[in-house]
């Protein structure tokens, strides 16, 4: 299975919401082990499992049981993306919205949003969010309403908000947010409002513009498939190095498709089967060494060669050290950090 990820703009949205909120943002990261450098990133994508730490984090550090909520009224509004430039270049918000949910995984692999129309309520649920997650569905609810209002240049306006989880904070503090009524414990969270405004015109659409804005949305996601299979080629190495050797016939097997389409599609991503393994045996390699007492032949059994002499050479050529001048490099650095404390 694929690792889900979200996108690294989140972050930055949430890490400007805490500033303006008065929050002390460089603490929540560096509660969950992050730096601030990580947010000039290009291409950032974190791991959606860390949503709950994050969350967690900032509760702690802010104080508020209610931080999602309340931070939503800080969020800014989702700029300067592709999806904002879909919405806009397309003839009507319903065909803008429709678009977006065609490549809503730029957002996050966790989004699995889908339309519907009820009676008079167009209703936008989304079936995958984490009722364990509340702090991030109910500012995510606040961020999706301010776009909603930007794109519409302020004409949307929601008939009700539904969450999985349920209720936190006082009702009034809810509706006061969202100025709609809040319904909790539902088969689904989502957001419902007027279907006439799928109908909106958009003042910006442009048909040459959309059209040059899906084929970029489409090249982003067929971007991040590459570094899907990266993953999934990643975690197999893993697993066949455990057992001794990975090659690229067993791991393409394992994958449902033939040796030479995963030299291709390795290829694609910029990257070659022999390199993968390589990045991996050092990355084991270094971690073992720095974090273990394994001994050098266990490490070298670990990281799948059959004579220390190879993985020696091959560490060297890596690291530019040893295996044990890493390793004694790393204990001192660690030492140092401990007289710190």
């Amino acid at each position: 299975m694929t690792e889900l990820t979200d996108a690294g703009v989140l972050l930055r949205m949430a890490y400007n919401a805490m500033q303006s909120a008065g929050v002390d943002a460089d603490a929540v990261l560096a509660e969950v082990g992050m730096d601030k450098s990580v947010l000039n990133k290009q291409d950032l994508r974190t791991p959606h499992d860390a949503q709950e730490w994050f969350w967690q984090a900032l509760e702690k550090v802010s104080g508020d049981p209610h931080i999602g909520l309340h931070l939503g009224d800080h969020v800014p509004t989702f700029k300067g993306q592709i999806l904002e430039y879909l919405f806009l270049s397309s003839p009507t918000f319903g065909d803008g919205l429709q678009r977006a949910l065609n490549y809503q995984r730029l957002i996050s692999d966790a989004f699995e949003a889908e339309l519907t129309v009820e009676g008079e309520d167009a209703v936008l649920r989304q079936t995958a969010w984490s009722p364990q997650l509340y702090h991030l569905n109910e500012c995510v609810m606040v961020g999706i309403i301010k776009f909603f209002r930007y794109v519409t240049d302020d004409a949307f306006e929601p008939r009700a908000v539904e969450f999985q989880h349920r209720r936190h904070a006082d009702q009034a503090e809810y509706e006061r947010v969202y100025q709609c009524p809040v319904h909790f414990q539902q088969a689904s969270s989502g957001l419902r409002f007027d279907r006439k405004l799928l109908d909106l015109p958009s003042p910006h659409h442009e048909p040459d513009l959309l059209r040059l804005h899906e084929q970029v949305a489409s090249e982003q996601v067929a971007k991040l498939e590459k570094k899907d299979l990266v993953s999934k080629v990643n975690r197999l190495i893993g697993e066949l190095l455990e057992s001794g050797h990975a090659n690229l016939e067993e791991v393409a097997e394992r994958l449902g498709i033939k040796p030479r389409q995963l030299r291709t599609r390795l290829a694609e991503a910029d990257t070659n089967f022999n390199q993968l393994v390589a990045d991996y045996r050092c990355r084991l390699a270094k971690r073992l060494l720095a974090g273990t007492e394994e001994s050098i032949d266990e490490i070298v059994y670990l990281t799948g060669f059959s004579e220390p002499s190879t993985f020696y050479r091959a560490f060297k050529r890596w690291v530019d050290m040893t295996p044990i001048e890493y390793r004694r490099l790393k204990q001192e650095e660690e030492a140092e950090d401990d007289s710190r404390k």
